[in-house]
């Protein structure tokens, strides 16, 4: 395992010792909600902004991808439904999946019935620890969308994975542009985690994560990492990822040989977590969906 010390160590201060179970910061994340747009009294987000879910004109694309697109079925299923024949475009059953459609001049049906684009959902979870996040799991165990009531029914998918063991702020949207987005490395907005670990953390063990770890040729680094908080055998860290790697911070943590307790999720870009309840999901506000964009035309033009 090899070091290269790229980032300068944390400065950030402890704050005061309090060992507690309950994720700090909670209130914190709900101020930084409203500071971020968030419109007065909960507003729905406004379909007409720029990256809602329906297809824009012209866009020329494959029959599957444009299915999955107009928020009609996930892009597998929408390739297993035109190899089976269900498919037609513009009154032809199609059975080829490179087939390319335009939203403007075709029409698509399945088992003789039109489609058309679906409303854009934006929903926040907060996603409880022990649920998968994936829409049916092979071996039977509870997934997210059980938390979903009246949106589990729609096409919807989450924005990127959090692990059975993790918890907090999950975005789930059938808005696949936008999604897309949000998980190109090239516009990756920073994630926010409160961490409880099973041992004290100091200022040099921040610096470390800080500057990056060789494992087994994969570079693991963490943006930012502070103590917010110690017990007598614990910590809380707040840690800030501007990457997505395959649990990035566990791994890391591990390599110092630390072992997380909790992993909690509080922000995703500019959008916080703030007191939504555990296994409860709302819409996102316009002031928020607003946020979102601005936050990722920042990171396109930077």
């Amino acid at each position: 395992m090899t070091r290269r010390p790229e980032r300068a160590p944390s400065r950030s201060k402890p704050a005061a010792a309090n060992r507690s179970e309950r994720s700090p910061g909670a209130a914190k994340s709900a101020g930084r909600s409203k500071a971020d747009g968030q419109t007065q009294g909960g507003g729905r987000p406004d379909s007409r902004q720029p990256g809602a879910g329906r297809p824009k004109t012209g866009d020329v694309v494959s029959l599957p991808r444009m299915l999955s697109r107009m928020g009609f079925c996930s892009r597998s299923e929408a390739e297993a439904m035109v190899i089976n024949g269900r498919v037609a475009v513009n009154g032809q059953i199609v059975t080829a999946t490179s087939r390319r459609v335009d939203p403007k001049k075709d029409k698509l049906a399945v088992d003789g019935k039109a489609v058309t684009a679906a409303a854009p959902c934006y929903l926040m979870l907060n996603k409880p620890r022990g649920l998968v996040t994936t829409a049916r799991d092979e071996q039977g165990r509870d997934t997210i969308y059980n938390c979903l009531g009246a949106w589990a029914g729609r096409h919807l998918a989450p924005v990127g994975r959090l692990d059975q063991a993790s918890e907090g702020l999950l975005l789930i949207t059938n808005d696949s542009r936008l999604a897309s987005r949000l998980l190109d490395p090239k516009s990756h907005l920073d994630k926010t985690y409160h961490v409880q670990i099973d041992r004290i953390f100091t200022a040099e063990d921040c610096a470390r994560c800080e500057a990056g770890l060789d494992l087994e040729g994969e570079w693991l680094v963490a943006k930012s990492v502070k103590l917010l908080r110690s017990g007598e055998k614990n910590c809380w860290l707040e840690v800030v990822l501007d990457e997505g790697k395959n649990r990035q911070i566990r791994r890391l943590l591990e390599a110092l040989g630390v072992q997380v307790q909790r992993l909690v999720r509080i922000a995703f870009g500019p959008l916080a977590l703030g007191e939504l309840a555990k296994g409860e999901a709302r819409e996102l506000t316009a002031g928020e969906l607003a946020s979102l964009q601005r936050a990722l035309q920042a990171r396109d033009e930077g």
